[in-house]
């Protein structure tokens, strides 16, 4: 079974608005509020694909119950921890000439919660694959991803993180199967700024050296590049589209990677489907479906294997 960790989901309220005015009033053009938190956003497109998973992690109050309700709505299992005080956060996207975002801090977690978190995740068996994603609330420490992959150590679980700086960071020597950070957050963890492929590579490769298995890094409208514990590199550039909303894209080419890991167990495989679920949720309003990403996936022009550069 998967299970994705959401430890500060929310409510994601979407505003379309032709101009931000600062000071002034803006009157929107739509709206609509959909779970949101990026553990939950695998688990979504992870259902569009055919492919079930477990949520888990932590709510809080009226907003947390309409999180729960939402998510189980959608098809999905869910078993989250449900706090004694506080309220799930909403948080605002705002649309307009560019995207601009409210995210807010969440409710406080106890360490008593945390310890229920571990209990649930103590239950995972080998073969299982666990989702850990996102940023989390400022009462819980940087390390509680490095935490849980120790208690899971001797279990055999697959385990995905798509985190940032210290989030990231801290579990690469606990080799986790699969990261997914972008061409910025790399670029973060090493002080440098990241100018064409031959540098991300390079870079890549050394979060390898630290001991992630399997790195993918996505470029927003310049595609990705996956580094595999094989020692397969391949490159792709961005499928043409549209781009409606970058919410939840890459979220979606976790998902998609994961999806097409698990069919054929072939990175190249997964790759396509992580680029294709990736644009594809980009290309449309929400989360993409099944047939979004297979639409994307047939018309991927090409997928560059660094072994044909190479030699």
């Amino acid at each position: 079974m998967i299970y994705t960790v959401t430890l500060n989901p929310s409510l994601d309220y979407v505003v379309e608005i032709d101009e931000m005015k600062l000071g002034g009033i803006n009157r929107s053009k739509s709206e609509h509020m959909l779970p949101g938190g990026k553990g939950i956003n695998v688990s979504v497109v992870l259902k569009n694909l055919g492919v079930p998973s477990v949520a888990l992690g932590f709510v809080a109050g009226f907003t947390g119950d309409e999180i729960v309700k939402n998510v189980s709505d959608l098809g999905i299992d869910v078993d989250f921890i449900v706090l004694e005080e506080g309220m799930s956060r909403i948080n605002v996207k705002l649309k307009a000439a560019k995207e601009t975002e409210i995210n807010c801090a969440g409710p406080y977690i106890s360490q008593g919660n945390v310890e229920k978190l571990y209990a649930k995740l103590d239950k995972l068996q080998e073969g299982d694959v666990l989702v850990l994603a996102g940023s989390i609330p400022n009462s819980v420490p940087d390390f509680i991803y490095q935490d849980i992959m120790i208690r899971l150590a001797k279990k055999n679980v697959m385990v995905i993180v798509d985190a940032t700086k210290d989030l990231l960071c801290n579990v690469l020597e606990k080799h986790p199967f699969l990261i997914k950070p972008n061409i910025h957050e790399l670029g973060e963890i090493f002080g440098v700024e990241l100018k064409n492929n031959e540098e991300i590579i390079t870079y890549g490769k050394k979060l390898q050296e630290r001991g992630a298995k399997n790195v993918l890094i996505s470029m927003a409208g310049d595609g990705a590049i996956f580094l595999g514990e094989d020692g397969s590199v391949y490159e792709s550039p961005a499928p043409k589209g549209t781009v409606v909303n970058s919410v939840g894209a890459g979220d979606s080419m976790v998902a998609g990677f994961l999806a097409g890991y698990l069919e054929k167990k072939e990175y190249q495989h997964a790759f396509k489907m992580g680029i294709s679920a990736g644009s594809a949720s980009a290309f449309s309003k929400d989360l993409a479906t099944k047939e979004e990403i297979q639409k994307v996936y047939n018309g991927l022009s090409f997928v560059l294997d660094r072994k044909d550069i190479i030699g």
